[in-house]
């Protein structure tokens, strides 16, 4: 940490220090990459249940009359198909279809919205939303006013469910409730959402009361294999099953489409969206790049940034994310190339360290539903 940088922390920083957690500078905030190994904390989310902190994410509240037309001028999904305790994986974009940001909304009630957006970019997209902003809408970033803590995994569900009179098998995928109590925390909202590929949740509660909560939780879960997990797991596993970083598989010049979220982009939707223009085009002419899969056969992991070649050598595009997954034992990658190279079967070369290393195109996600 470079010296004269005030890092910003969440309400659970002194948590880190308490179990140990060896903490980095993760854009701009000060937080645990790890608890006890990488290794360690992906398994135990695989197998039995893993608790993050995520208050460095951000929360933005929209409210009015106007408020589901402007959000619905935002971004590229259809929140009119939205029910009250519902949520929506979404995206915003540039006029030229480059991604601002990938979030996910929260449909509060009628006229009463909650956006959850990545934590490198609360003021550039607090900053998009005035910009854009019309009719009968207030906005209120309340980032600081609240935490927000995942627990994953398989035993997520048995876990929580001893803290809440709350009937967790009701709430579905994408669903929430609100206002619920756990242990005697009052007002929590409960998503059954996730950033890992296993069952779980997120919980959404007053910043004052996360050090509590994270407490019970860890105690309750013992018996059933819960862990702390830090940024290093959350990385892996969401790698695993395909799940974009912003930064990486989406930025201002990647489109939703060609990062492979085009289930969140409803091009056929009945009102204008920015970008929308653009993002019709790429679908009704064909993508000229995709992200796809890739698994590095010979000697070297696949890194952001790693140059992808052609079984000819020809630069044909670029390594979003790559690791070792914990889980496949695999030296994998995702990549954006070029369309007629995404098949796959297709054999690639990645440069690592100034070598070409044999590659191949594989199916993606690479995990899923246990295996």
């Amino acid at each position: 940490m470079s010296t004269g940088t005030v890092l910003k922390r969440t309400p659970l920083f002194e948590k880190y220090i308490k179990y140990g957690a060896k903490v980095i500078n993760f854009c701009g905030w000060e937080l645990p990459v790890q608890f006890s190994s990488i290794l360690e904390e992906h398994e135990a989310v695989r197998k039995e249940a893993g608790l993050f902190d995520v208050s460095h994410m951000g929360e933005v509240l929209v409210e009015g009359k106007g408020a589901e037309s402007y959000i619905n001028h935002l971004v590229t999904n259809d929140v009119t198909k939205l029910s009250i305790n519902q949520a929506q994986y979404t995206a915003m974009c540039y006029p030229d279809g480059g991604t601002v940001d990938d979030l996910v909304v929260y449909k509060l009630a009628n006229e009463k919205y909650l956006l959850v957006i990545n934590a490198a970019n609360i003021e550039k997209d607090y900053e998009w939303m005035e910009l854009h902003l019309r009719g009968d809408v207030t906005l209120h970033n309340i980032s600081s006013d609240l935490a927000q803590l995942a627990i994953q995994g398989p035993k997520a569900e048995g876990i929580l469910q001893k803290l809440t009179a709350t009937d967790l098998t009701e709430i579905g995928f994408f669903r929430f409730a609100q206002h619920t109590n756990l242990n005697g925390i009052t007002d929590v909202l409960i998503s059954r959402t996730g950033y890992t590929g296993e069952d779980g949740f997120e919980l959404y509660l007053a910043a004052d009361k996360a050090e509590a909560l994270w407490d019970n939780l860890l105690e309750v879960g013992k018996e059933d294999g819960l862990k702390p997990c830090g940024l290093g797991a959350r990385d892996t596993l969401r790698f695993e099953v395909r799940l974009a970083l912003y930064g990486q598989e989406l930025t201002n010049e990647i489109s939703p489409l060609e990062a492979g979220i085009g289930f969140a982009v409803k091009t056929n939707k009945e009102s204008h969206f920015i970008g929308k223009d653009i993002l019709t085009a790429q679908k009704e002419e064909g993508l000229k790049r995709k992200l796809v899969g890739i698994e590095v056969t010979g000697r070297g992991i696949p890194r952001h940034g790693y140059k992808v070649f052609s079984a000819g050598e020809e630069e044909i595009g670029f390594i979003t994310s790559g690791t070792h997954s914990p889980s496949l034992k695999k030296n994998l990658g995702l990549a954006i190339i070029s369309a007629e190279h995404a098949e796959a079967g297709t054999q690639l070369k990645v440069e690592i360290r100034n070598k070409m290393i044999d590659a191949i195109v594989v199916k993606a996600p690479f995990y899923k539903n246990g295996s």
